[in-house]
């Protein structure tokens, strides 16, 4: 129950930041607004792209996330229906200049993507060139003002004072969200991770956790840790698993 009545919390926060969350939710349901339907791979086909966005249909997700040659297509199958469209800049590495970062987020936008999750640029934060890191954050941010961007920090690749800055730096450039990975880095989100960040941003911007997270069991605990978004590539077999679980404690 304890877990449910954090679901419920998290719905009214999201709320707050226009995130159209459920208003009828049971156990399993309640997790599918927080979920990013996730299909970034190099590989992925237009038949993928596709079942990628009927699934977010389906199960309620909150957007599909997928890179940017893919907008116009997922814009176009979305939009009559709930899901937005999410796409990533300057990904995965963050090391693009910013003016091409700009560029890459205002197409997106311009192509029907309403959410922009960026890549900071770890290179010159972990250089403490700080400046260069906000500046990279808020243009993109004041590109796009239609838009709500969240700024993946890389969190496997930076030490506990990095994160910190990171967030600190995030919220100065007034992005929406900070995101855990990429997950392309070869580490993906953790708990206390989530928790460190939840705390650094408090309420004045939100928390996607990413990469790795695959079970209903794992959603549950990282909305508990205190993250806002959840993005993965397993929200149906999530879900799925999250209402087996109800169902049996019947």
């Amino acid at each position: 129950m304890e877990a449910i009545a954090k679901l419920f919390h998290q719905v009214d926060f999201l709320k707050g930041l226009g995130v159209n969350a459920a208003d009828n939710v049971t156990p399993s349901s309640s997790v599918a607004p927080f979920i990013d339907h996730t299909l970034l791979r190099a590989d992925a086909t237009q038949n993928q792209i596709q079942a990628l966005c009927e699934e977010a249909i389906q199960f309620g997700f909150h957007c599909v996330c997928i890179n940017p040659y893919w907008v116009p297509l997922c814009a176009d199958i979305l939009a009559s229906a709930k899901p937005l469209v999410c796409t990533v800049i300057g990904f995965p590495l963050g090391a693009t200049a910013s003016s091409v970062k700009v560029t890459e987020a205002q197409w997106c936008v311009d192509k029907g993507a309403s959410e922009l999750d960026m890549v900071i640029n770890i290179g010159a934060l972990k250089s403490q060139d700080y400046s260069a890191v906000q500046q990279d954050i808020q243009k993109v941010v004041k590109s796009v003002p239609t838009a709500r961007v969240k700024v993946i920090l890389e969190t496997g690749l930076l030490s506990e004072e990095e994160k910190h800055i990171a967030c600190q730096i995030a919220g100065e450039a007034q992005a929406h969200f900070v995101k855990t990975s990429t997950g392309f880095s070869g580490t993906g989100a953790t708990l206390d991770d989530v928790k460190l960040m939840n705390i650094y941003v408090g309420n004045a911007m939100g928390v996607k956790a990413s990469g790795g997270i695959r079970t209903y069991d794992q959603a549950v605990r990282f909305l508990e840790a205190g993250a806002n978004r959840i993005g993965t590539s397993c929200g149906p077999q999530i879900l799925k698993e999250g209402h087996l679980n109800t169902t049996s404690s019947l």
